[in-house]
């Protein structure tokens, strides 16, 4: 078995990228300090086509070293938005007809693996402050909430492991089938 070059991957121009399909997902970061998390869910992001990413209160926002360190030039391909407000973001989102959806752990949360999309849905999933998680008059303003199933003794993941792991089941669920 041979990795492949680069070369060999036909990957996007950053342009065929901005005019190509995207995936229905926005992904909001809500108080996210590490400029270096911020850069890692650009280049998930990226990776999957999402269709954009709201950043919102203390979020760091591009052009940063740190944020390009780990988006690897992400952050110019993936279409985002500032809010000084989270409740902002979700308030627009939910005016254009997304379906917002915190990812925190609550009561009546639904299991990312039980969880089943709309065929024609358009989605936001919020990911919080690496301490505090999603902020609770957040929750309380979206439509629920998603809970990635744990099992060992930490009760928490990442917030770019989050968004990976959450990124990745809405491309499977939404493009893949």
């Amino acid at each position: 078995m041979r990795k492949l070059k680069i070369t060999e991957m036909n990957r996007l121009t950053v342009d065929e990228f901005k005019e190509s399909e995207k995936m229905p997902l926005v992904v909001v970061l809500d108080d996210v300090r590490s400029l270096h998390n911020v850069g890692s869910v650009f280049r998930t992001s990226d990776a999957f086509r999402v269709e954009g990413i709201c950043l919102c209160g203390i979020t760091a926002t591009p052009p940063q070293p740190e944020i390009h360190k780990t988006a690897l030039g992400a952050e110019d391909s993936v279409a985002w938005t500032y809010y000084k407000d989270t409740l902002e973001a979700v308030s627009r989102l939910k005016q254009d007809g997304y379906t917002v959806l915190a990812v925190e752990q609550a009561e009546g949360s639904t299991m990312l693996d039980r969880w089943s999309p709309e065929p024609d849905g358009r989605y936001a999933v919020v990911l919080g402050n690496e301490v505090k998680g999603v902020r609770q008059e957040v929750v309380d303003s979206c439509d629920g909430c998603l809970e990635i199933p744990q099992y060992g003794t930490k009760h928490s993941l990442n917030v770019s492991v989050t968004a990976g792991i959450i990124i990745w089941e809405f491309a499977r669920k939404l493009l893949i089938g």
